[in-house]
């Protein structure tokens, strides 16, 4: 149960960074830079730190054997 929560947190700071890029490249705008005062602000730096890792927790989600994914029946009854 906890692994799922990590999972889902990890996917969305990992879907943040990559809205974060796909701003960076089409737009010339950092969101997490505007947001937080900067690229070397403190909050910045953590917010990047953990996108970074949280795409790092995302990479084992590709190797993880179809057992070890739990799905929680009680959250979406029509599986």
């Amino acid at each position: 149960m906890t692994m799922m929560i990590i999972d889902r947190i990890a996917l969305a700071l990992a879907i943040i960074g990559g809205l974060n890029w796909g701003c960076i490249g089409l737009f010339r705008l950092d969101l997490v830079a505007y947001l937080f005062g900067g690229q070397t602000a403190l909050l910045s730096r953590i917010t990047y730190a953990l996108v970074g890792l949280a795409a790092i927790w995302c990479i084992s989600l590709l190797f993880r054997k179809e057992d070890d994914i739990v799905i929680d029946d009680n959250e979406n009854p029509h599986l």
